[in-house]
This record gives structure tokens, C-alpha cells and sequence, in this order.
């Protein structure tokens, strides 16, 4: 069940065979979520830390207008709340996005495997350390990118992330994401997203049938978003790595074709 964890962990560090026992052998309930529902509430009292398995989720913010603010997607493997079961309560809320199957364990058997397991406290603080990554890139994207670049840098970290956990097909995945959701997340209107959706598709870049998207040139949609997925595994980098420009594929294409994306994605 919780096979997309143990993936994910074990990209960022080498578990034991021990480790994996205690982690699979955990103490859990098993909840089926139907899609649009609240796994945690803002504000509302902690009692266990949720584990999305199948199905995508999303972290919110509200605002008193009803305005609101995706700030991260969870995907399978992903913890909701890795960094909170210290506390309380929570300052966000998480929703599901589809139907999905999120694995609960308590704060006890949290802070039990962490006590017992050393491996596995350090895997679970990479995994935190890749998350405030990503949302370095988001803040980065709603910042500075275009909106031709936002969507392509997400369509980018979403494949990279669903096939480290083994969730693609070729460059193919399932995506059930609303048009609204993809404005709640780069700070468009849907209108702009559905546009620049749009432009992806008529220069021949992704396709979108039914829920789920084909990447069709990997390799121009990251030039265009000037995209560099190490950032999603910190092992990917070394002391001794001589840093590349973090625009070196976006440099390589022409300034003509560059002026002319830039001026279409605003």
C-alpha cells in the first residue's frame, strides 16, 4: 500500500531492509477519499500525519473572500503533513483533487519509527527538504515566469515527480487538475490558463484527452521553462559538481524564438 513511499525515500536515501519492515509493518488506518474533500482542515486539532497513496491532493490557503491559494500538489508517495505532526494545528488545508486512498498513522507511531529508525528520520527530513525546493520553484513561478513558462515548469515537475514513483507511461500521466485549479496554482484566470493550454497544444508540446497529458517534446517544453529537475532529488547534486547555468537549454534557442515565446506567454 504504501509502495510509492518507499520509492520516493529511496531516492533520497538508501533505506536498510529493517527500516522498510518497520515503515510497511506500521501501525495504520486506510481511508478512501472522494474527490473535492478536505483530508485536513485549517485550524482544526492534529491526530495523525496522512499519507496520499493513489490520487492527487493539493495544499490551500482560503482567504475571507473565498479567494483561493493552491500552494503545493500531493501526489503518491507524498506525505500531507510531514513537518506538522509536532503540532497542534495546521495553517492550511488539504484537499483532494480526485477520488484517492490516503494511508493515516498516528503521532505516536510517527515519532516511534523516527525514535527506533535513524534511516528513516533522515529520509523523511530530505523529503521535507525537496518540498521547500518545490516550493522555492512555485514562488519562483509566480514571481517572475510567464504564463507560458508557469504552466510548462508545472507540466515539467509533474511528469519528473509521477515517474520517480513510477506513475507515467512513456511521457504520458494522469492529470485531474481543473482549469480552475491550474488558476488557483499559477495565478492566472482561467481564461489565461486555458489560452496558454491552448498555445502548448498548437505548437505541438503536450496533448490533453479525457485526464490525462502527453508530453510531446520533453526537451522544448523544459527550454521553455527553463527547467531543471534536480532541484526535485538533492542527491542529483555533489560538492564536487561544477554548477550549469540554470538557463543553459533555455540560452540554446534561438533569441528570435525566445522574444517571440516570452512575448506570447505574458
Amino acid at each position: 500500500m504504501i509502495a510509492p513511499l518507499l520509492r520516493k525515500l529511496d531516492t533520497l536515501i538508501s533505506l536498510s531492509d529493517g527500516e522498510k519492515h518497520a515503515l510497511l509493518n506500521a501501525d495504520n488506518a486506510t481511508r478512501h477519499v472522494e474527490p473535492r474533500t478536505d483530508i485536513v482542515v485549517e485550524g482544526a486539532v492534529r491526530d495523525g500525519v496522512n499519507l496520499v497513496v493513489e490520487g492527487f491532493a493539493c495544499r490551500y490557503k482560503l482567504l475571507p473572500d473565498g479567494r483561493r491559494q493552491i500552494v503545493s500538489y500531493l501526489l503518491p508517495g507524498d506525505l500531507c503533513d510531514a513537518r506538522m505532526f509536532l503540532l497542534d494545528r495546521v495553517d492550511h488545508s488539504v484537499a483532494t483533487l480526485s477520488r484517492a486512498t490516503v494511508v493515516v498513522w498516528s503521532r505516536h507511531t510517527i515519532l516511534d519509527l523516527i525514535e527506533k529508525n535513524p534511516g528513516l528520520a533522515r529520509a523523511f527530513w530530505w523529503s521535507t527538504f525537496v518540498e521547500e525546493s518545490i516550493g522555492r520553484e512555485w514562488l519562483v513561478n509566480l514571481g517572475q515566469r510567464t504564463a507560458l513558462e508557469r504552466l510548462s515548469h508545472l507540466i515539467c515537475e509533474m511528469f519528473f515527480r509521477l515517474d520517480s514513483v513510477g506513475k507515467t507511461r512513456g511521457h504520458s500521466f494522469e492529470l485531474p487538475i481543473t482549469q480552475a485549479d491550474l488558476a488557483d496554482t499559477l495565478g492566472l484566470s482561467v481564461v489565461h490558463v486555458n489560452r496558454t493550454l491552448q498555445e502548448l497544444r498548437r505548437d505541438r508540446l503536450v496533448t490533453l484527452s479525457g485526464k490525462v497529458l502527453t508530453i510531446l517534446n520533453l526537451k522544448m517544453l523544459q527550454t521553455i521553462a527553463m527547467f531543471d529537475p534536480d532541484y526535485l532529488n538533492p542527491r542529483a547534486w555533489r560538492p564536487n559538481d561544477a554548477p550549469q547555468p540554470a538557463n543553459e537549454h533555455y540560452e540554446a534557442a534561438s533569441t528570435e524564438e525566445r522574444a517571440q515565446r516570452r512575448v506570447k506567454g505574458f
